[in-house]
C-alpha cells in the first residue's frame, strides 16, 4: 500500500525519503556501537521509502520516556544507600593494582562497592543450587525478594511457590518481579493477581501490550533472590524445570550460579528495590532492608566480592566493559562460558589480541542450540577467533546457558549477561565480580571438567561453502537486531 501511495503521490515519496536521510544522520551521530549503526544504515539505504519510517518506529535504542523516568528516579532514590568501605578499597589497591582498576571502574561508573565480609558458593548447575534456594527461602524471617526473567509452573517453581505462600501467610514480606515477555507463553493471564491472593506482592516488568512499541526490546534479564538481606543468589538459572534438568528440551542443561552470604548481598537488595520502586511507588524506609551483621560472623570472609548491574538507560555498557577489562588484563588464561557468541568489534579485537599475545583464551558454547538462527550467527564468529588462536569448544550433551568468566586463578565473574548484543546493549542484567574467592577455582575446575564433554572446533570445519558463508555474513550484519 505504501509503495502504491508513493508511486501515485510524489510528495509522500519525497517526505519518506527525507525521513530516511534524517534517520541516517541521527544514527551516524548517536553514540551507538558501529555495528548497530551499520545494521540500520544499510536497510535504510536499500529501502529509503520504508527504512527511515521503520527506524523511527522501532530503531531507537532508548527505552520509552516513562520507563526511563521511573527507573532513573528509583535509582536516584536508592544509590545513596550504597557506600564504599575505604579500607577494603585501599586493601585491593595494595594487593593487586590490576584488579583494583576493575573494582574502581565498577564503583566509579556503576556505584557498586566491593565487599570483603562475604562467604561465597559456586554451583555447577541448577540441580545443585535449587536445594540451597529452598533452604534459604525456608529460613526467611523478614523478607524475600525475587526478580526473574522466566518463571514457569512445574517442579521447580511449584516447590518455591509453596514456600512463598507459607511465608507470606506467616507475615514475611514476599515480593516478586517477573519479566512479561520472558513469561509470555509460560504463565497464565492475570498471574500477578493470582499471587496477590496468597499475600505475595508481585509486579510485572515491561508488560507486553497489543500495540507494538520499542519498549518491548528492553527486558529484565536478571535473576536475583535475596532472603533477609543476608543470603543472595544470582547467575544464569531461571525458575523453570529445564534449569534443574527435570525436563530436557535441548539435551542436558548446563548452567551456573552463585550464593552470597554477608555484606555483598546488600547490593543485590538495592538492585531489586530499584526495579521494584520503579514499578510500584511506595514511600518506604529503605534503611529497614539493610541487615546488621555481627563482625565475628563476617570475619571469616572469602576474598573480595562486587555485585554489579547494567541497564540500557545510559551509555555505560557495564557488562561488556567488565568482560573487556578482564580479557585485556589477562596474562595467563581467560575461560568464558556463553550460550550465544554474537560480539561487536571491541570484544572481537580484545579476544584476538589476548590470544595473539600468548594468553590461553577458551570459549565454550552450546552443542545443541535453543535458537537455531542465533546459533548460526554464533558460529559465524568462530573462524576469525580461531585464526587468531582462540580455542572454541561446543558442549555436546546439550545446551550451555552459563554466563561466566575466570582469569589467571584470581578473577571470576558469574552473572546473567550473554556475549551478545541483546544482553550487552538492550537488557537489564546483573553479575558478580570475584577476586581471590573460592568461586574462582571452583569455576575453573568446572570449566576444565566440562571441557571433557566438549568438542573443539577447528578452522577447517568453519570453511563453509559460498552460500553458507553468504548467509552467515548477512546474519553478522544484522546480528545487533537479533
Amino acid at each position: 500500500m505504501l509503495m502504491k501511495l508513493t508511486a501515485l503521490f510524489w510528495p509522500i515519496s519525497f517526505s519518506l525519503q527525507v525521513i530516511s536521510i534524517i534517520a541516517i544522520l541521527v544514527i551516524i551521530n548517536r553514540r551507538d556501537n558501529p555495528a548497530y549503526k551499520l545494521a540500520w544504515v544499510i536497510p535504510i539505504l536499500a529501502f529509503p521509502i520504508l527504512g527511515g519510517l521503520l527506524y523511527l518506529v522501532i530503531g531507537g535504542k532508548k527505552p520509552a520516556r516513562k520507563m526511563r523516568r521511573s527507573l532513573n528516579q528509583s535509582w536516584e532514590r536508592m544509590v545513596g544507600f550504597l557506600s564504599q568501605d575505604t579500607t577494603v578499597f585501599d586493601e585491593m589497591a595494595v594487593l593487586d593494582k590490576t584488579a583494583h582498576g576493575q573494582v574502581h571502574y565498577l564503583w566509579n561508573s556503576a556505584t557498586f562497592p566491593v565487599y570483603r565480609n562475604t562467604k561465597t558458593k559456586y554451583y555447577r548447575n541448577g540441580e545443585e543450587m535449587y536445594p540451597d534456594m529452598l533452604e534459604a527461602l525456608c529460613s526467611a524471617k523478614h523478607y524475600i525478594f525475587m526478580e526473574y526473567f522466566i518463571i514457569e509452573p512445574g517442579t521447580m517453581w511449584d516447590g518455591i511457590l509453596a514456600i512463598l505462600k507459607e511465608k507470606a501467610r506467616m507475615g514475611v514480606d514476599v515480593r516478586l518481579i517477573y519479566d512479561d515477555l520472558g513469561c509470555l507463553n509460560k504463565l497464565p493471564y492475570g498471574y500477578k493477581e493470582e499471587l496477590s491472593k496468597y499475600g505475595i506482592k508481585c509486579e510485572v516488568f515491561n508488560s507486553v501490550r497489543l500495540l507494538f512499541t520499542t519498549v518491548i526490546n528492553y527486558r529484565d534479564h536478571r535473576k536475583i533472590l535475596v532472603v533477609d538481606g543476608c543470603i543472595g543468589f544470582t547467575g544464569g538459572i531461571n525458575l523453570a524445570d529445564e534449569y534443574i534438568n527435570v525436563i530436557s528440551p535441548f539435551g542436558y542443561w548446563k548452567d551456573a550460579g552463585v550464593r552470597l552470604k554477608g555484606e555483598a548481598v546488600y547490593s543485590l537488595t538495592i538492585m531489586f528495590l530499584t526495579t521494584w520502586f520503579s514499578l510500584r511507588r511506595d514511600d518506604e524506609d529503605i534503611s529497614m532492608f539493610k541487615p546488621c551483621f555481627d563482625p565475628k560472623i563476617c570475619s571469616d570472609h572469602d576474598g573480595y566480592v562486587q555485585p554489579y548491574c547494567d541497564s540500557p538507560l545510559d551509555e555505560e555498557y557495564v557488562a561488556e566493559n567488565v568482560y573487556l577489562n578482564i580479557i585485556n588484563m589477562a596474562t595467563r588464561y581467560v575461560y568464558l562460558y556463553t550460550p550465544y557468541l554474537i560480539i561487536d568489534n571491541e570484544l572481537m579485537t580484545s579476544l584476538c589480541l589476548a590470544a595473539r599475545r600468548g594468553v590461553d583464551v577458551r570459549i565454550m558454547t552450546p552443542g545443541i542450540p535453543d535458537k537455531k538462527l542465533v546459533f548460526f550467527a554464533t558460529q559465524s564468529c568462530y573462524l576469525q577467533l580461531i585464526e587468531a588462536g582462540v580455542k572454541i569448544y561446543e558442549f555436546t550433551p546439550g545446551f550451555l546457558h552459563a554466563k561466566c568468566s575466570v582469569c589467571d586463578d584470581k578473577i571470576a565473574t558469574v552473572g546473567t549477561a550473554n556475549l551478545d548484543y541483546r544482553s550487552l546493549y538492550l537488557n537489564f542484567e546483573c553479575g558478580v565480580y570475584f577476586y581471590g574467592s573460592s568461586v574462582v577455582m571452583a569455576l575453573k575446575k568446572d570449566f576444565l571438567d566440562t571441557l571433557e564433554k566438549c568438542i573443539r572446533i577447528d578452522g577447517q570445519a568453519m570453511q563453509h561453502k559460498l552460500p553458507v558463508r553468504l548467509a552467515q555474513s548477512i546474519l553478522r550484519l544484522f546480528a545487533p537486531m537479533l
